[in-house]
């Protein structure tokens, strides 16, 4: 099949390299020159696991081209995908300016009939919009679709190669057919394909990114509370995780969630619940306590050093990126901690295996980079560890002992026994567990 996907970041450049390994056609439409000059060389703008070498096999296979022409992408193609960025807006609000432009320039350049696909998270009512926007522009027959994404980063390829479910907006019955015939080789293995209302699809997406969000917070604020009480929160979360109406998934606590999805839905659904006067309270509540958990770790930082100035101190920190798998530092826990930080004057010496380039925008000049995790360690008298990359799970800590200057630990993933760093000699906090 003919597809064009217009906008080539994290979901767009996922969706079409696994659609041209299913042998489609796909035109890849990017505004950004350097961008696309990268992707004509086979080289991924980001870092997603085995997306590099998904790229350079299909454009081998003469299955992907990459442009800046959005006619040479719109004529050519018969699904057409708008994957373009809805960033936050000062007031919450999905911005929305980039998808209402690309679908100007498709009614512009419309040569027959397609089936148009809002990839892109937007809020209820965007693709009657996108659809008067076209029809102003164009005397050709088309149906808008929407088809949000379900992708985790870190396991991106997987989860589209392999997805639980497709879930496909529309109210026409040729464009729904069109699209499950789409999607057909993505669910042989009897995974379903759920047609639905385009208002139900936009609103399902935020539904789940704001449910798994509450359920991120209430595991952090129950840790908080084992830390008071002297509970110990991996018990509790073995216990409620057992209960099939709760299940296991999302409920490990750390230093709050970050990345491209979470807290711009949060914000956007609680925008969009307010603008109808049907508030979503609890969500309000679950962004505040997200932000505050970012900054739990500087609480156990104070009370360790008992109001001691932190300024001259050098800690090492093990992570940057939101989460392991991926170099992005969207809305990232380290961001606020480790600016914090750097202004009561502490020096930071920092490790990320994927994260440094893309961290540079949060932290140049203020940070300094290794390219080792345990030179990092070198000289400093405590260490923090904020992204739970595979390669910290069982570091050498007599080596990590040698090479500190105090033993110190602040865990901000739980990776830990507290029982074998206390045996070892590190003084170690972790969040709710001891």
């Amino acid at each position: 099949m003919k597809i064009c996907i217009i906008g080539s970041g994290y979901v767009g450049l996922v969706a079409a390299a696994c659609f041209a390994d299913f042998g489609n056609h796909i035109v890849c439409v990017d505004k950004d020159e350097k961008k696309i000059k990268k992707l004509k060389n086979g080289i991924s703008p980001i870092y997603e696991p085995g997306l590099s070498e998904l790229l350079q096999y299909n454009i081998g296979e003469n299955r992907m081209v990459f442009t800046t022409s959005t006619k040479e992408g719109v004529e050519n193609s018969d699904f057409i995908f708008i994957a373009v960025g809805t960033p936050t807006s000062e007031d919450g609000q999905a911005d929305l300016s980039m998808v209402y432009n690309v679908a100007k320039d498709i009614g512009k350049y419309m040569n027959g009939y397609k089936v148009v696909i809002d990839k892109s998270t937007v809020p209820v009512g965007t693709a009657e919009r996108v659809k008067e926007i076209i029809a102003k522009e164009t005397k050709h027959e088309f149906d808008v679709v929407s088809n949000p994404e379900f992708l985790k980063e870190g396991a991106a390829i997987d989860d589209f190669m392999r997805p639980e479910r497709i879930i496909v907006g529309s109210d026409s019955p040729k464009a729904s057919e069109m699209m499950q015939e789409l999607y057909s080789p993505f669910v042989l293995n009897g995974n379903p394909i759920y047609v639905m209302s385009v208002k139900s699809a936009e609103l399902t997406k935020y539904a789940c990114n704001a449910f798994l969000a509450t359920k991120i917070s209430f595991a952090n604020e129950m840790a908080n509370l084992c830390d008071v009480l002297g509970a110990n929160y991996n018990d509790v979360r073995v216990g409620m995780g057992s209960d099939s109406r709760i299940g296991k998934k999302f409920l490990y606590a750390g230093i709050g969630y970050g990345g491209s999805c979470f807290p711009k839905d949060v914000r956007a659904l609680i925008k969009t619940s307010q603008e109808y006067s049907s508030p979503i309270r609890i969500l309000e509540m679950v962004e505040n306590v997200n932000e505050n958990q970012k900054l739990t770790l500087l609480k156990k930082i104070d009370s360790h050093y008992n109001g001691v100035s932190l300024s001259g101190k050098t800690f090492a920190v093990w992570g940057l990126a939101f989460k392991p798998g991926t170099d992005d530092m969207r809305e990232a826990p380290s961001i606020p901690l480790l600016n914090e930080l750097y202004n009561r004057g502490v020096k930071l010496q920092v490790y990320d295996p994927v994260a440094t380039e893309t961290s540079k925008e949060y932290f140049d000049g203020k940070v300094e980079y290794f390219e080792h995790y345990y030179d990092a360690l070198k000289g400093a008298e405590a260490m923090l560890l904020l992204t739970e990359w595979k390669e910290f799970r069982e570091p050498d800590f007599i080596r990590i002992k040698s090479l500190m200057t105090k033993q110190v630990i602040f865990d901000g993933r739980n990776q830990y026994k507290p029982s074998t760093m206390k045996m070892l000699g590190f003084h170690y906090y972790s969040i709710g567990i001891f």
